[in-house]
């Protein structure tokens, strides 16, 4: 399911969501320039952001350095950090950007022994008088650690039937026929698959957003312009949500 390149065309949906690996705020060019994210996100005009990669490390000379409030602060969204890297200079993971009032905020563990440190931020927003469960998380880089940690992802699913679910991140598959995708599509509702990786030139869906119940997806796509080609080396991907008619 695709929609047209253009971000923002034709009526505004009942509820936008953007997956966005932003790899530090460090473009293709090798500049870090958190207010180039900033841009695409404006244009965007999300309801609710998920992002990977994103740096935090205080500085009295850079107001930009804690990526995450800084983003925030320059959309007009309330920021939920996801760290899962803390550092001796600050911290390094996911978070979640929103305009909708913030319900719950939850982690799920997914560190696999001797890899990178991995999680899931795991949110409950208020969304027309629903609670909207958004997951945001980034896999590991080895098809194993991604089996366990998508076993670990469906465990925390659980049985719960929340209104709408949104799971979304950085997933790391580079080809539609692993397992774990599979798993997911299972549990969850098949997602898209749009290219979002390398952004000058988007070969691999490694980004993708679950949509549960299924019905609520309208549309998915990644736009490509100008700024999202240069902003990061992952194209961001939006999902179109759609209250019951």
């Amino acid at each position: 399911m695709t929609a047209p390149a253009a971000a923002g065309a034709g009526a505004r949906p009942d509820l936008r969501v953007v997956s966005y690996n932003i790899h530090q705020c460090v473009g293709v060019d090798g500049r870090r320039d958190p207010a180039r994210i900033a841009e695409v996100l404006r244009q965007l005009d999300a309801d609710v952001v998920g992002l990977q990669e994103v740096d935090a490390r205080p500085s009295l000379e850079s107001p930009d350095s804690v990526q995450m409030d800084y983003l925030g602060r320059m959309l007009g969204l309330t920021a939920i950090p996801g760290p899962t890297i803390h550092r001796h200079d600050g911290t390094y993971g996911n978070a979640l950007l929103t305009r909708l009032p913030v319900r719950d905020v939850r982690q799920i563990e997914l560190t696999i022994y001797r890899r990178e440190p991995r999680a899931a931020l795991d949110v409950d927003l208020e969304w027309q008088g629903q609670i909207a469960r958004v997951i945001v998380t980034h896999l590991g880089l080895l098809p194993g650690e991604r089996r366990l940690q998508v076993k670990r992802l469906i465990a925390a699913l659980g049985a719960r039937h929340e209104d709408v679910v949104v799971l979304c991140g950085d997933i790391n598959e580079w080809f539609g026929v692993g397992r774990p995708l599979r798993w997911l599509h299972a549990r969850l509702g098949r997602a898209g698959s749009v290219r979002t990786f390398p952004s000058f030139l988007p070969l691999f869906a490694l980004d993708r957003i679950w949509v549960s119940p299924r019905c609520r997806l309208v549309s998915v796509f990644a736009p490509r312009g100008e700024h999202t080609r240069a902003a990061s080396d992952h194209l961001p991907l939006v999902a179109d949500l759609a209250l019951p008619g």
